[in-house]
Parts: structure tokens; sequence; C-alpha cells
């Protein structure tokens, strides 16, 4: 198997509980390296798996599980775990994997699923929505509908993410998160393949040429994973199409780096707001956009 031949990859680094007597990573840590590689692809489907799962009514058994060795990993490896769909029968998915370490392919992986009812654990046909979402991503194609307009028309899904995140998770006082200038805010709403919303934000307009970010929310199961990155992408495009030339954003300090990576610039000093630690932050639209660097990356 080659690299190439894999639209899905994901990094991670060797740990030391994970290699044996001999010095290298012990046999059965190759399977978990490619369970990690699923969640991670189901990821990179957009779909928070519990909620996607609980819509199309089923869950996923594995059935069978296969590994093949060719070479040793060892700690502190850098290894690309491959996934890709070889098939879907009527109730089966057929998932094809690999780890990497350069281009060196060390193990081979055939998992094969059941899609099935959760409390009978009987198959089902594998729902069409799925059915074309894998079929979707494994073509090259986006997986994610970014829609943006004004509150009235996107409320309905960007209210309840926002509500989850910033009141729920974080803990932010409802009356806070809610204010009047929704009403005349641009919003964006990302939707996964499942037409559900999994990430939102807002732009506002503050100054003849001049405009404000704000309330960017992603599903917590899907940061890292590109939503947001599009999501802002959207606004910031919206603002250049309306002559926009400078944005500003009230950033979580948690979040400089992702903000960073993609062209904005840290603007005074720190502060707290609503209890958490924020940093002011600029774009002047035009500039090039920011690229994420992978774990282990150079």
């Amino acid at each position: 198997m080659k690299r190439h031949e894999f639209r899905f990859l994901h990094r991670l680094r060797v740990r030391w509980a994970e290699v044996d007597m001999q010095g290298i990573v012990f046999n059965a840590h190759y399977l978990m390296y490619v369970d990690v590689g699923m969640t991670e692809y189901w990821r990179a489907l957009a779909l928070p798996y519990a909620q996607a799962m609980q819509q199309l009514g089923g869950d996923l058994y594995v059935r069978k599980a296969t590994l093949e060795f060719a070479a040793s990993a060892r700690m502190d490896d850098c290894l690309d775990v491959a996934l890709r769909c070889e098939r879907i029968g009527n109730s089966s998915i057929t998932m094809t994997a690999a780890v990497f370490r350069g281009e060196q392919a060390l193990v081979g992986a055939e998992v094969v699923y059941v899609f099935a009812d959760p409390a009978s654990q009987t198959a089902r046909t594998v729902p069409a929505p799925l059915r074309a979402l894998i079929e979707q991503y494994e073509a090259g194609q986006d997986v994610l509908r970014i829609v943006t307009g004004p509150w009235d028309a996107l409320r309905h899904d960007a209210a309840p993410l926002r509500r989850a995140v910033f009141v729920d998770e974080q803990g932010i006082p409802e009356a806070e998160e809610w204010d009047a200038a929704d009403t005349h805010a641009l919003h964006a709403v990302a939707y996964n393949g499942l037409g559900q919303a999994v990430g939102t934000g807002r732009l506002l307009a503050t100054a003849p040429g001049q405009g404000k970010i704000g309330r960017m929310a992603v599903h917590r199961t899907l940061r890292g994973a590109g939503v947001g990155r599009r999501v802002l992408q959207a606004l910031e495009d919206a603002a250049r199409a309306r002559g926009e030339h400078t944005l500003r954003l009230s950033a979580q300090r948690s979040a400089l780096p992702f903000y960073a990576r993609l062209g904005w610039q840290v603007e005074g000093d720190p502060y707290d707001e609503v209890g958490i630690p924020h940093q002011s932050m600029v774009k002047h639209l035009g500039g090039p956009s920011g690229t994420a660097t992978p774990c282990c990356g150079t």
C-alpha cells in the first residue's frame, strides 16, 4: 500500500507506554492506532459521532478486524494512520487501513463494521445519507456546506450550537450570550452531510470599511477539523464582498494559535471578558491565509 492511495491520514507519535520489552510497538497497539484513525475519519467527515448515529437510528459494530505486519515502529516515531472506505454493502462498511512511517508501510489492516440497531444489535441497512457522505468524501468532494444569512433565517440552527458551546460548556450566563447585534449581523453556519449545524459565527459592520467577527462556535467533537476555519473564511469573504478592509475580533486566549495561523494579529493587551481571558486581534483583508502545522511537522 502507498500513501497516495489514501485521502485520509492522521498523524500520531509513538508513546513510551506503547513500546514492549523488545523496544518496538506492541502488536495490539496497532489496532488501537487504527481505531484512533477511525475516530478522526468521522471527524474529517464533520460528523459528531454520537449525535450522527442517533439521527441515523443505529450504530456501528466491529464484525472483523485483521492486521498484517511488515515492519516495526519504535518509540518517538511519527506515524501516519491512513484509512479509506473499500466497500459499502447492504449493512456493512469495509475499511482498509495502513500505518506509515514516512513512505514505508509498517502495518496493513482491514476492519469490517456492521450498521445495527443499538438495542438488539441486529443488522440494519446502511442509511443512504451516510453512504452518500462516505462516497462523497472518498471522491475528494467537500463535506461541509456553509450558509450565510440573517439571524431570522439561521437562528434555529445557530442558537442551539452557541448555547451548547458558550452557556453549557463554558458557563457563560445565558443573558450574556444574546444581544441586539444578532438581528443586524450577518451569520454563517456550517452544515455537515446530515444537515447538522456544526459551526457558526457572525459578522458586524462597525465603521465604514471595518467589521467585527464574533460568536465563533464549533461543535466540541469537531474542533481542529477545519470547521472553524471554513466559517471564519466565509465571514471574511463576505466582508471583502461588501468592501470592508479591516476586521477585528475578541479571541479567547486559548484560541490565539488558531487565529494566528489564519493571518490574524494580536492588538493591544489581554483582558478579561465574562470571566474568560481574551485578546483583541486584527486582520487586514487581502493578505495570505495561514495554514495549520500538523503534529510532528517540520
